[in-house]
C-alpha cells in the first residue's frame, strides 16, 4: 500500500473554529460598495426556507437560453427597518452617537433606552468627523416574526460626509424597505451564521479518515497528535470541539424577483410559517436554519458569469 499525501484536512483561513458571540457579522463597510449613489450599503433579512422555481433563461450564450427550467431558491422576508441612531467617526474610532428621535417601544427589551435625548443631529458640525454610519434596527414584530428587533450597524453610501448626513437627516425617522437599495436580478452577498451542531469529534468536524477497523483505542480519532518532544498539542491538530453556528459569506447570489407578500402571499412554510411582509427570492441555498437572520450586502467582488445570469420567473413551486 502507498504512503498516504494529501493538503491538511481543516481551513485555517476561518480559525478558531468556536461560536460567536452575536448573530449579525461585523462587516468593514470602507470595502463594500453601494448598489445605490445614496442609501444603505445593507439590509437585514430572515431565512424563510426553499423551493424550486420555474424560469424562462435569458442568460446570453447559456444552452438552456429561451427555455423553461427549474432552478432552486432561497426565500428570505425583508420586514422594514428604522434608524436608532446615528455613529459618527474620528480617525477610524468612535467619536459620538446620536439618537433617533422617535423610537419604538420595543426596542426596551433590547437596549436601555434614554428618556431624553440630549444631543440634536442638527447641532452636530461635520468639520469635527471623519465618516458616519447608522445603528439600524429590524421590525420583526410587523411580520409576526418574534417580538426582539435585531441591530447592526450598517454603513452609508456617498461621497462626502455631507452627503451621506443629508440622506440620514431626510430618512431618519423613516421605515425602510428592501426595494430602495436593491433591485431585481441583481447580485448580493449574504452574511451569517451557520447551523449549529454542537460537540463534534475530529472525523466531522475535520473531515479526517476513520482508523483501521481493529484499532484498539478508538476508531474515530486522529492517530497521532503530535511527538514527544516538543511536549505540547499545536493547534494544527484536529482535535473534538464546536461546529457550526460560525460566521459565513456566500458571495454573488443572484436576486430572481423581489415581491410583496400582499400581491403574492406565501402560506405555511415548513419550520417557518406565513411570509407576511415583503420577501425576495435568491438563487441557490443560503446559510443557516429557518428563522435565521442574515445581511444582505452589495456584492464586494462580482463575477461575470454570476452577473450575466438573467431569469424570469414563471411560477413558484413549493
Amino acid at each position: 500500500m502507498g504512503s498516504l499525501s494529501r493538503p491538511r484536512k481543516g481551513s485555517l483561513q476561518v480559525w478558531p473554529r468556536k461560536r460567536v458571540s452575536k448573530y449579525l457579522p461585523s462587516v468593514n463597510w470602507s470595502v463594500i460598495p453601494s448598489e445605490n449613489s445614496k442609501g444603505l450599503k445593507a439590509f437585514i433579512c430572515y431565512k424563510a426556507g426553499m423551493a424550486s422555481a420555474y424560469v424562462k433563461d435569458n442568460t446570453p450564450n447559456s444552452m438552456t437560453k429561451d427555455k423553461s427550467i427549474t432552478i432552486p431558491v432561497t426565500i428570505l422576508e425583508c420586514p422594514p427597518m428604522k434608524i436608532l441612531s446615528v455613529r459618527f467617526y474620528k480617525h477610524s474610532k468612535v467619536a459620538k452617537d446620536v439618537l433617533s428621535e422617535n423610537l419604538d417601544k420595543e426596542l426596551k427589551r433590547k437596549i436601555k433606552v434614554p428618556k431624553t435625548n440630549k444631543i440634536k443631529l442638527e447641532s452636530v458640525k461635520t468639520e469635527d468627523y471623519d465618516d458616519v454610519s447608522v445603528i439600524v434596527y429590524s421590525q420583526v414584530k410587523k411580520i409576526g416574526l418574534k417580538k426582539t428587533p435585531d441591530l447592526t450597524e450598517v454603513g452609508v453610501a456617498g461621497n462626502s460626509l455631507e452627503e451621506k448626513l443629508a440622506w440620514i437627516k431626510g430618512n431618519i425617522n423613516k421605515e425602510l424597505s428592501v426595494s430602495d437599495i436593491f433591485g431585481p436580478k441583481k447580485l448580493v452577498d449574504l452574511r451569517g451564521l451557520t447551523k449549529g451542531k454542537g460537540f463534534q469529534g475530529p472525523i466531522k468536524r475535520f473531515g479526517a479518515k476513520l482508523r483501521f477497523h481493529k484499532t484498539e483505542k478508538g476508531r474515530r480519532k486522529i492517530g497521532s497528535i503530535g511527538p514527544w518532544h516538543p511536549a505540547r498539542v499545536t493547534f494544527r491538530v484536529p482535535m473534538a470541539g464546536q461546529m457550526g453556528l460560525f460566521t459565513r459569506i456566500i458571495y454573488n447570489n443572484k436576486i430572481i424577483a423581489m415581491n410583496k407578500a400582499n400581491e403574492k402571499p406565501l402560506k405555511g412554510i415548513k419550520n417557518y410559517g406565513d411570509v407576511n411582509g415583503d420577501y425576495i427570492l435568491v438563487y441557490g441555498s443560503v446559510q443557516g436554519p429557518a428563522k435565521r437572520q442574515l445581511l444582505l450586502t452589495a456584492p464586494l467582488r462580482k463575477t461575470r458569469k454570476q452577473e450575466k445570469k438573467d431569469y424570469d420567473l414563471l411560477r413558484l413551486m413549493r
